[in-house]
Parts: structure tokens; C-alpha cells; sequence
């Protein structure tokens, strides 16, 4: 016996609830811009509540009455003030009030969201069994059924593929950022060095050429992790990170400024392979964002179909 008809009944309530919820969660939001609003406005008006109310003090005792009395119009500034302070109080009562019912609003929508938060996986589900269902019974969606829940499943893979390759492309930009860093410290003690740094320069030169060299070994696994990720998108990349030249001996024994010179260049044409090297994996970072941003659109107008198969009629 078909259960189709009990299964539409039950989709038409869970779609209700849904756009109930849809409803209620734009109430929410408008409601907490509303309350923000308010209560930056509150806090204005409370400010000028206690300026009003210092001013009706001052004029009832202390050295303002006691000039009020002499220039023989104390009463008729305190009645004004007094008025204004009344005015300002009956503003903040109003907000308070205001804002109250604004929270007790925001409460009950909570309350009502959190009775509605089930309805969307049920009907998800609900939509699941009646899928099943016209595929098992033969129905003539079936073949169009099978074919959007064939493409779902790539595009969730697609998805799922992107994130990893992006998560692994800014890893390996973070890893040749560190080089990138290193090698500009060799760069700058190699600038000195040139104007006659000395063995200081030349050793704390070493030290930050080892120290890129060490970082670039780190540098090429992240960008092997990065290029099998990328093959699961689609994307063809075989990066390899430039050497990073420590010759120590050679450069401390014939040091002139004519090796100096030399080994600036070999640093610079590493520092620039390396820059290179992260500028592509920023962009083909850039482009699987750009991917998995568009997937969700794909993804939404494939349901849109699926359920407009399968919706009640």
C-alpha cells in the first residue's frame, strides 16, 4: 500500500514550519537591530537625565541657588529645569519600556526558533523516504530522481575536495612565508655585508641561509601535500621550492666584495623564486575559494529541482 498521500501531508506541514521559521528568524534579526538601536539610544538619554537632575540639584541648594536667589530668578529657572529633568525621565521610561518588550519579543522567538529548529531535517527526510519510494514503485521521476542524487554526491565531494586543497594551499603559503622571511634577513645582512659588515654579517648571514634552507625542506612537503590535493580538484601542479644556497667556506675565505656581490644575487634570485611560488599558491587559493563559493549556488539549484519533483501536488 502506498504511503504517498500521508507522506505529501506530512511534507506540507514540515514545509510550513519551515517558512515559519524562516519567518520568525527575520523577526529575530529586525528585533535585535531594534534592541541595539534602543539601547544605544537609552544610554544618551540616561546621560541627560543625570545632567538634568544635577542641574535641578545645584538650583535647589548650593552655590547655583545661592546666585539664582541674588539675580532674583531662581524659581523660574528651577521650574524650567525641573520640566526639562521631567521631559528627559519620561524619555528613559519610555525606552525602558521600549526595550523591555523588545526583549520579551526576542525571547519568544527564541523560544519558538527552538520548537521550529527540527522542521528543516525532517523535511529533508521526509523528502529522502518519498525519493525512495517513487524509485521503488517505478514512478517515471525515478530515472531523474537517481541522476540528481548522483550529481549531489559530486558536488559534495567537489566541496569537500576544495576545502581540503585550500586548507593545504594556506598551509604551503604560510610555510614559504617563513622562507620568504628568513631569506629577507640574509638579504639585508648581505646588503651590510657588501659595505664592509665583516665576519658578523657573514656569520649571522649563514645562520638565516640555514636557517631558510631548513624552512624550505618544510616548505616543499607543504606544497606536495598542496599539489595531491589540487589533483583532486582538477588542477595539474608539480611546485618545487628553489635551492637555498649556504656555501660558507668558499664565500668567508674569498671574501671580497666582488663574492659579496655574488652571493646578494643568489639570494635575491632565491628570494624571488620563493615570492614567486607563494603569489601562485595565494591565486590558486583565490580560485578555489572563488569554487567553493559558486558550488553552494549549484548545489541549492539542484535541490530546487529535486524538490520540485518530489514536492506534493
Amino acid at each position: 500500500m502506498s504511503l504517498l498521500p500521508e507522506l505529501d501531508e506530512r511534507l506540507r506541514e514540515a514545509s510550513a514550519r519551515m517558512r515559519r521559521a524562516e519567518h520568525v528568524r527575520r523577526l529575530r534579526e529586525t528585533t535585535a537591530r531594534q534592541i541595539a538601536d534602543v539601547r544605544g539610544a537609552l544610554e544618551d538619554l540616561e546621560f541627560e537625565l543625570t545632567e538634568e537632575e544635577r542641574d535641578v540639584a545645584r538650583l535647589e541648594g548650593g552655590l547655583s541657588a545661592v546666585l539664582a536667589r541674588l539675580l532674583g530668578n531662581r524659581e523660574e529657572r528651577l521650574e524650567r529645569e525641573r520640566a526639562e529633568a521631567a521631559v528627559a525621565r519620561e524619555r528613559v521610561h519610555g525606552h525602558r519600556a521600549r526595550l523591555a518588550r523588545l526583549e520579551a519579543d526576542a525571547v519568544a522567538a527564541d523560544a519558538e526558533l527552538a520548537g521550529l529548529e527540527p522542521a528543516p531535517r525532517e523535511y529533508a527526510e521526509l523528502l529522502a523516504e518519498k525519493e525512495r519510494q517513487l524509485i521503488r514503485s517505478g514512478d517515471p521521476r525515478m530515472h531523474q530522481l537517481a541522476d540528481l542524487g548522483a550529481a549531489l554526491d559530486r558536488l559534495s565531494a567537489d566541496v569537500r575536495e576544495c576545502e581540503e586543497a585550500h586548507r593545504a594551499g594556506q598551509e604551503a603559503h604560510e610555510a614559504l612565508g617563513v622562507v620568504s622571511r628568513l631569506l629577507d634577513s640574509a638579504r639585508n645582512a648581505s646588503t651590510f655585508d657588501m659595505f664592509g659588515g665583516g665576519l658578523l654579517a657573514d656569520a649571522y648571514e649563514h645562520h638565516k641561509l640555514t636557517g631558510a634552507d631548513k624552512a624550505a625542506w618544510h616548505a616543499q612537503r607543504a606544497l606536495d601535500v598542496f599539489s595531491r590535493e589540487l589533483a583532486d580538484t582538477g588542477i595539474a601542479a608539480r611546485p618545487m621550492m628553489p635551492k637555498v644556497d649556504t656555501r660558507w667556506f668558499v664565500d668567508t675565505f674569498f671574501d671580497n666584495i666582488i663574492s659579496d656581490a655574488l652571493k646578494h644575487q643568489r639570494i635575491e634570485k632565491t628570494r624571488a623564486e620563493v615570492m614567486k611560488l607563494a603569489r601562485w599558491v595565494r591565486d590558486t587559493g583565490s580560485h578555489l575559494k572563488a569554487r567553493r563559493t559558486q558550488l553552494p549556488a549549484e548545489r541549492a539549484q539542484l535541490l530546487t529541482w529535486r524538490e520540485e519533483l518530489l514536492r506534493p501536488a
